[in-house]
């Protein structure tokens, strides 16, 4: 019988590094939910339509999630690999604001299950535990301060090459919050049954190592870690 591990939590908390790495401990098959979204914000802004100008055109979009040899989770848009190219702070932001559409929120949604259904999953988001997997075996809501969650998205950038300022990625985290917090779908809030797991202080490996006592706890029936 296949398992399940929702994570949830606000930008750059971290979701899909440790979720990564996680399900490659548990042997499970990773989602990245938010890269699906990113596939669609890529499309309006390749394509320069507004947010809400793709609804009509979410059945003609060919999105398809793929996995290398390595088990990395790839996302390709009409046939094209898109994996990096949705990964710029401007793609991050229109995922945002597509994400806050009820449309395509309800278009995704047998996409993200299907997954679930057919495999053991680690599967990240905004509203996993509480929407899309409500009956998830584990359900973990990791976040961080906003400070700390723009410095680490300010060093991930760097990394890539793409120049940013600390000051402009602290607002947009802000903002950002803000917009998945008041949305009128599926906003982001921690679900009743889920361990919250603040990573302020933590680093990678302390992360993981308590996201792995959570999920430890959770299967032997102890509600507590």
């Amino acid at each position: 019988m296949n398992k399940s591990v929702a994570i949830d939590g606000p930008a750059g908390a971290g979701k899909s590094t440790l979720a990564r790495r996680l399900a490659q401990r548990l042997g499970f098959l990773y989602v990245d939910t938010g890269a699906i979204y990113r596939t669609v914000g890529l499309y309006t802004l390749r394509n320069r339509l507004a947010p809400e100008e793709v609804v009509p055109m979410l059945e003609k979009l060919d999105i398809r999630m793929e996995y290398d040899s390595g088990g990395v989770q790839r996302m390709r848009l009409n046939g094209e690999d898109v994996s990096e190219a949705i990964r710029v702070h401007e793609v991050s932001q229109r995922a945002s604001q597509v994400a806050a559409l009820p449309e395509v929120r309800a278009f995704l949604l047998d996409f993200q299950r299907r997954q679930a259904r057919e495999h053991s999953v680690v599967m990240d988001g905004r509203d996993i535990g509480t929407v899309v997997l409500p009956d998830a075996d584990v359900k973990i809501f990791l976040t961080a301060s906003p400070e700390v969650r723009a410095k680490r998205r300010l060093l991930e950038l760097e990394q890539r090459g793409q120049p940013a300022q600390y000051e402009q990625i602290l607002q947009d985290i802000q903002d950002r919050d803000r917009q998945d917090r008041n949305r009128a779908a599926a906003p982001l809030r921690q679900a009743e049954d889920a361990v919250r797991l603040d990573t302020s202080g933590l680093d990678l490996e302390q992360s993981l190592t308590q996201m792995l006592e959570i999920v430890s706890g959770r299967q032997n029936g102890r509600q507590e870690v």
